[in-house]
């Protein structure tokens, strides 16, 4: 059986070549059990020497190949092309500067050749050396995800996984422009076991992930896996009118009973404020979920590939 390993890449010049020596480590392994190895490297734009360094291994190891897109186009999109681009039995994902373990592939090839998986996925049990308001905002993202949406989402749950090939063509088949490949992978089915790690540091190099960007990913996730923010427009636009009711009322029975007129702009001018805030911020919303309708009937493709090998 043939077992494509598909690595996304973005300035991964450093790691490049330790994810190729770290995979080939297994390679008793999968002589044992007659699995042919690929690894595919999608590089994203990379502004370094990653395309280099892919290059270098591939002219001395057939098994490596390389998708290099035109400009950056984000790791969901190079998740998309190595998993559209797979030509395995099985697929695994992962990320190349290590903080998934290739060791971690013959227990993954275990579980999954039992028949009972479609799919062996791994989360983080710890989140060492990351920075703390980080994990805090991540947490809050899993248990709120949990609650407004469906899609299975597990905690601490990472890209890395091992696929069948059903469940590849499953995912490849959803050509949404808007992606959030955890959603997906939950929303499509298939059994999935789960191998839970210690979180492992990065090898070489410095995240590309700010916390404003994972924020906006973040939002991707929730709004592409539920519409929980437009029903809560649509609360917040019912409540404010009962209180409004409710407020007129006063004023007109406080007016009858005590003859009191009503005064006070400086506190009207708060509520106008107030009220034109709430508003906007439910615009706002809509305005999201129209801007995903309008990238997606424009039919760009996911991504634009410059060179393979």
């Amino acid at each position: 059986m043939l077992f494509t390993a598909v690595i996304p890449c973005y300035n991964e010049e450093a790691n490049v070549p330790d994810i190729y020596t770290e995979i080939l480590k297994n390679e008793e392994y999968f002589k044992a059990h007659d699995i042919e190895l690929e690894i595919l490297y999608v590089d994203d734009g990379s502004k370094d020497g990653t395309v280099n360094e892919v290059k270098k291994l591939a002219a001395n190891d057939k098994r490596v190949r390389l998708i290099s897109f035109s400009r950056n186009f984000g790791k969901e999109a190079a998740i998309y092309a190595g998993l559209e681009n797979s030509n395995g039995d099985y697929t695994a994902l992962m990320d190349a500067d290590l903080q998934d373990p290739p060791s971690l592939l013959p227990k993954m090839f275990d579980e999954i050749f039992t028949g009972q998986y479609d799919c062996v996925a791994t989360r983080r049990v710890t989140r060492k050396g990351e920075p703390l308001i980080r994990s805090f905002f991540a947490r809050r993202f899993y248990r709120i995800m949990r609650r407004i949406s469906k899609t299975d989402i597990v905690d601490g749950a990472r890209d890395y996984r091992l696929m069948c090939r059903g469940m590849v063509e499953a995912i490849v088949s959803m050509r949404e422009y808007n992606r959030f490949s955890k959603g997906i992978f939950g929303w499509v089915g298939f059994k999935t076991k789960w191998i839970e790690f210690e979180n492992v540091e990065r090898r070489k190099g410095e995240t590309k992930w700010s916390f404003w960007g994972l924020f906006k990913y973040s939002l991707e996730g929730i709004m592409g896996f539920s519409t929980a923010p437009l029903a809560m427009a649509s609360v917040l636009g019912i409540v404010f009118t009962l209180i409004a009711f409710l407020a007129i009322l006063f004023i007109i029975i406080r007016t009858l009973i005590f003859g009191d007129p009503t005064n006070g702009w400086p506190s009207m001018a708060c509520i106008i404020i107030f009220m034109g805030g709430i508003q906007l911020f439910c615009v706002g919303i809509l305005g999201q979920y129209l801007s995903k309708v309008y990238l997606e009937v424009k039919e760009r493709p996911i991504y634009i590939v410059k060179e393979r090998i």
